[in-house]
């Protein structure tokens, strides 16, 4: 039996409450409590002096997307660009030294991030220094904006006689035929189809490769929609079966899953596969995954009122309502959850309701739940709590949008968006995660960000348009933060609720998963400012090490 004992440690167990040790076996916790009575009953276990720092339960994603992130890890690094001129270059660079590239996609760029930026987005002229020869696609870091060349746009058919796409905007050039390269929602989605797929062996070098950078900021669970989103759903599963069979599956996945009719949700419901859970419960059929809008960084995501700063820009459907209830109503007769990406205030409302009809009042026993439910007034958050509604929040978004939101939403709506505070107030149930590769996956980030809503800097540079009186602790919306205890339960046992498994993981208790990180920083004591600095300095999942610092 393989038994290991965490002692002379500061061990979390609940809002308060700190044991000194720990004993697993087999993978499970058999025991917590002092060092004294704990290591009395290890006998051989291995033991691990914790040197009095701080063990945490695993940190468990509810929303991101680990497949991609690997994906995003071999293309070039979009996000550390300065301007659109230094990420041409990178990818120019990037196909001088891969001159076999039949194209290229890659993610990560992000307007609000550039140096004196002008206003100006990037466009097929710009995407055409790139390569006029192979497609070239980038897709913003929400992914719900991309600029392709004028090959990968032809190559998929959207063209001056062909300019529209249902579910998506093509921008057009001055001419008003011509797409300017610039593609958005489900347009983007379509250019993304010029550029050749990984192999198979590549795929899995790229879950393998999130898998090691996951663990060693921290993560032992990730709640990740790939399949079917962004890979098609078999092959993506038939990937990560193998990588698990192969011993080198490091976490534990649960798959957000999409589907591209109602008659494929309906027979994935149907067959031996659904919610299935396999390898030990590290890998597992999850939820339906929908999207319903796009993101405010795009000017993509639905608002019942428009954009402050372009009223007649209301954002984009992605998929209708009645589309979304069939969903949904196959999801509930079958007991499967549903979890939909909603950002804009009137995509909220909108999906709220068909939750309540599918549900057929307040409960929510299937444990809908809405990701990302970014732009929000009290009137929703009562809606949500009223409606028993679960959200799977992104703090990891603050640092950079809360220069935008004002901006966009105006300040009346907006200092009242990424409402943390009133959710943890009114006791609903919200998880955290990041939306991975849309931003790092570090999870210590994103804690920082919902305690302190500070960028990454470390500092608040005021927010356009925000009365200053009204953020006199220098962060957007002090009324808005977190204590460290509510942020880091979001990561764990509201996580685990997330998916149903909050009776084995989410806390270092007797029976539940040894799933546990130790810090190089006690993070309930130390300056709010470096939390965004904790680094892991050993991960367990399982009763297994898979990193240490």
């Amino acid at each position: 039996m393989a038994k290991t004992v965490l002692y002379n440690g500061k061990v979390y167990v609940e809002r308060d409450v700190f044991a000194e040790a720990v004993l697993q076996e087999d993978g499970i916790i058999k025991m917590v409590g002092s060092n004294e009575e704990v290591l009395a009953a290890a006998g051989d276990a291995e033991r691990i002096d914790c040197e009095g720092k701080t063990v945490l339960p695993g940190l468990n994603d509810s929303h991101m997307h680990l497949m991609f992130l690997g994906k995003v890890k071999m293309t070039p690094a979009l996000g550390e660009a300065k301007n659109i001129d230094d990420m041409i270059d990178m990818c120019k660079k990037y196909l001088e030294e891969n001159p076999d590239a039949k194209g290229l996609y890659a993610m990560g760029w992000n307007q609000d991030k550039w140096e004196n930026w002008d206003g100006r987005l990037p466009d097929r002229h710009d995407m055409d220094k790139i390569s006029t020869t192979v497609p070239v696609v980038l897709a913003r870091a929400c992914g719900h904006s991309s600029a392709a060349n004028t090959l990968a746009m032809e190559m998929v058919g959207i063209t001056p006689e062909n300019n529209k796409v249902e579910g998506g905007d093509v921008i057009l050039e001055e001419d008003g035929v011509t797409p300017n390269g610039y593609l958005c929602e489900k347009a983007g989605f379509i250019a993304r189809d010029a550029v050749p797929d990984f192999t198979k062996e590549q795929y899995k070098t790229a879950f393998k490769k999130a898998m090691e950078y996951a663990v060693s900021v921290g993560l032992t669970s990730v709640q990740s929609n790939d399949a079917g989103q962004i890979f098609d759903y078999q092959i993506c599963y038939d990937i990560m079966k193998e990588v698990y069979e192969e011993g080198d599956g490091l976490l534990r996945y649960r798959g957000q899953l999409s589907f591209k009719s109602p008659e494929a949700l309906k027979a994935h419901c149907e067959s031996e596969d659904f919610l299935g859970s396999l390898y030990d419960d590290r890998l597992t059929y999850g939820p339906l995954k929908i999207l319903k809008d796009g993101s405010l960084g795009a000017r993509t995501a639905m608002m019942r009122n428009g954009y402050a700063d372009d009223p007649d820009n209301y954002g984009v459907e992605t998929d209708t309502d009645e589309y979304i209830q069939t969903l949904v109503d196959i999801a509930q007769e079958h007991g499967m959850q549903a979890v939909i990406h909603c950002i804009g205030d009137d995509a909220i409302e909108r999906m709220l309701k068909v939750f309540e009809k599918a549900n057929g009042g307040e409960e929510n026993p299937n444990r809908h739940s809405i990701i990302h439910c970014q732009i929000t007034d009290q009137g929703l958050m009562d809606e949500i709590k009223r409606t028993n509604t679960l959200i799977a929040y992104q703090p990891a978004f603050l640092p950079i949008d809360q220069y935008a939101v004002v901006p966009r939403c105006g300040e009346e709506l907006a200092v009242q968006t990424y409402a943390f505070g009133t959710a943890a107030k009114m006791d609903i149930r919200a998880s955290y995660g990041t939306d991975s590769p849309v931003e790092d996956c570090n999870p210590f980030e994103c804690i920082y960000a919902a305690v302190t809503r500070k960028d990454l800097k470390g500092s608040y540079m005021g927010v356009q348009g925000l009365d200053p009186a009204k953020d006199p602790d220098g962060c957007f919306v002090p009324s808005e933060c977190v204590d460290v205890t509510t942020a880091v339960d979001a990561y764990t046992i509201e996580s685990a609720y997330h998916e149903f498994r909050e009776d084995v993981k989410g806390r270092i208790k007797a029976g539940y998963y040894a799933d546990m990180i130790l810090l190089d920083k006690d993070i309930f004591t130390c300056n709010p400012m470096e939390i965004k600095d904790i680094k892991p300095e050993l991960t367990m999942v399982g009763g297994k090490v898979v990193y240490r610092k």
